[in-house]
C-alpha cells in the first residue's frame, strides 16, 4: 500500500522535535514484519522511539492517527511527547485546505475544551500545538473520546473522534 499525506505530515511534525524522527507505516498499511519503533501499544496509542538519523539520542512520543469517518482523505496524527520542561505537549497535525482561522476545537465527552490556533503549515499538513496541565492529562486519562474539531470549509465543523482508552497507560510509560 501507498504511503498516505500523513506519514509525511508525521515526519514533518516530528522533525520539529529536538531528537528528530522517522515514521515507517500508518496502522492501515502496517508491514508483516514489526515496527520496532513501536515499543508499546496502549489502546488506540502508540508509543514509538526513534533517534534521529546519526542519532543515538532516542525521542518516544504517544502517537495515535484516525480518518474521519466517511471523509478518508480528513486524516489526523495526534502526539504527546514529553516537553524540555519535564511537562507534556500535544501536537496534532491536520490536512492542507483547512480553514485555518476557525483554529483547532477539542471536546471530551462532550465537554466543550476550547480552542487553539495553528503554529504553522508544513508541505503535508497544518500543525496545532498546546502545553498538557494537569487538567488536560487528567481529562484525557479518564475520559472515553476526544473529539477534534476542524474546518474543511466556512461552517461546516468536522469532528474526528480519537478514543482514549490507553492514554493514562501509555504517557505514564513515555520515557
Amino acid at each position: 500500500m501507498a504511503k498516505s499525506w500523513f506519514q509525511g505530515a508525521l515526519f514533518a511534525l516530528l522533525t520539529l522535535i529536538p531528537a528528530g524522527f522517522a515514521w515507517a507505516a500508518s496502522p492501515a498499511a502496517t508491514p508483516a514484519t514489526p515496527d520496532p519503533a513501536i515499543r508499546g501499544q496502549y489502546g488506540d496509542w502508540a508509543l514509538r522511539c526513534d533517534a534521529a538519523t546519526g542519532s543515538a539520542i532516542e525521542q518516544c512520543v504517544l502517537v495515535q492517527n484516525v480518518y474521519a469517518e466517511g471523509k478518508p482523505d480528513i486524516q489526523l496524527v495526534v502526539v504527546v511527547l514529553k516537553a524540555p520542561d519535564g511537562g507534556y505537549l500535544l501536537r496534532v497535525v491536520v490536512p492542507l485546505g483547512i480553514i485555518l482561522p476557525a483554529g483547532l476545537g477539542l471536546k471530551i465527552d462532550g465537554t466543550d475544551i476550547g480552542k487553539t490556533g495553528f503554529m504553522r503549515c508544513l508541505a503535508n499538513g497544518c500543525m496545532a500545538e498546546v502545553s498538557m496541565d494537569d487538567g488536560l492529562i487528567g481529562r484525557f486519562s479518564t475520559g472515553s473520546t476526544a473529539l477534534f474539531i476542524i474546518f474543511p470549509t466556512p461552517g461546516e465543523g468536522t469532528g474526528i473522534p480519537i478514543p482514549l482508552a490507553g492514554f493514562a497507560n501509555g504517557l505514564a510509560r513515555l520515557p
